[in-house]
């Protein structure tokens, strides 16, 4: 039997659904609109946080997302380099954004707190926001040295409680950036205000994760990439453990021992209190195993190895004792050490 095509009434049309159409791509009718609500919120960081809250459902975040951080952070849409798209229309910009905030950690951190929301509300932004800082960081020269500060104390903040993770850094690496002197002054106030949240060793362990930490040196120009010159111009800037952690890291075992020496004679320091910090540098050093019966064989590897240093200054009972401590502390804390405990002390020991 012959199938036949049924006949069809000339000029019929068929209905598109909603979600195969394609919508028009208006950054600029997105700008609009935030900016009027960021204006309508004023300095109230709280008021601008529920904003972006409910705006986010009307909004097309995910398309938009480039625009949305731009805007937080720069107060308006940015060009390919960096400079401001609306520069000139005030219309066009709003002054509710990091680069217009005061320059201090707490006002920073309050503004750090309004991209945590976003984020939490918005789980698809975490990808988008990390792009956008990696972008950001290769902008640098476009903006103001003020403008710079404040995104190295948002980075740090960010970097401190979790929000971006360590790999946003290697935008520093760039050629540009590092002949200039950006990549150094930029890491060094970014350092600072994620140590203000947390500590040396947040720090330390998060760049090992990233495999950030053998590269530090590479913030400097080739003819300038010394652990001497590292060491010096962190320690000049207030981040001494810094530039411990990367002596450690790279220094023979002889020429540690000679540093370490001529610090304590410089600062008058005892070697009580010297073998402490040791302890911790030669701790931070290494990313542990997360299995325990793997991380004892691995820390007596590590241990071994740094036990000729940790012996030049633990010449005294007293030191003997705190280095001890030091050991019970850390096995305490890191509940995986603990069959490790005895070991780590037979060795040193001997």
């Amino acid at each position: 039997m012959n199938k036949h095509q049924k006949p069809v009434l000339t000029g019929q049309r068929f209905k598109t659904r909603k979600r195969d159409e394609k919508e028009k791509f208006e950054p600029t009718v997105f700008r609009d609109t935030l900016i009027q609500g960021l204006n309508e919120a004023g300095d109230d960081l709280e008021a601008v946080a529920k904003f972006l809250d409910s705006t986010g459902s009307r909004l097309d975040y995910r398309r938009y997302a480039d625009t949305l951080f731009d805007i937080l952070v720069a107060g308006s849409m940015l060009a390919p380099g960096g400079t401001r798209i609306d520069d000139g229309d005030k219309t066009k910009m709003t002054n509710h954004c990091v680069f217009s905030a005061n320059e201090d950690h707490e006002t920073i951190r309050n503004y750090a707190q309004v991209f945590n929301k976003l984020i939490r509300r918005y789980k698809y932004l975490e990808k988008a926001f990390e792009d956008e800082m990696k972008k950001l960081l290769l902008f640098l020269k476009a903006f103001s040295e003020a403008e710079q500060t404040k995104l190295a104390m948002l980075s740090g903040i960010l970097l401190g409680n979790g929000t971006l993770p360590a790999n946003i850094l290697t935008s520093l690496f760039t050629d540009s950036l590092v002949k200039e002197g950006i990549a150094a002054s930029f890491a060094v106030k970014l350092f600072k205000a994620w140590m203000a949240e947390k500590d040396a060793n947040s720090v330390t362990s998060s760049l090992r994760k990233a495999n950030l930490d053998k590269r530090l040196l590479e913030l400097f120009p080739v003819n300038r990439q010394s652990v001497d010159h590292f060491a010096q111009y962190f320690t000049d800037a207030g981040l001494k453990e810094l530039s411990d952690f990367l002596r450690v890291q790279q220094c023979p075992i002889k020429e540690v021992v000679l540093y370490v020496k001529e610090e304590m004679k410089r600062n008058d320091l005892p070697e009580t209190a010297v073998i402490g910090l040791l302890w911790t540098c030669i701790m931070n050093a290494v990313e542990w195993n997360k299995k325990e019966e793997l991380v004892a064989e691995q820390a007596l590897k590590h241990l071994k190895q740094y036990a000729p240093l940790l012996a030049v200054f633990s010449s005294q009972g007293q030191s003997e004792l705190i280095l001890l401590q030091k050991v019970q502390e850390y096995c305490y804390d890191n509940i995986h050490f603990m069959k490790a405990f005895q070991k780590i002390v037979v060795l040193f020991y001997k």
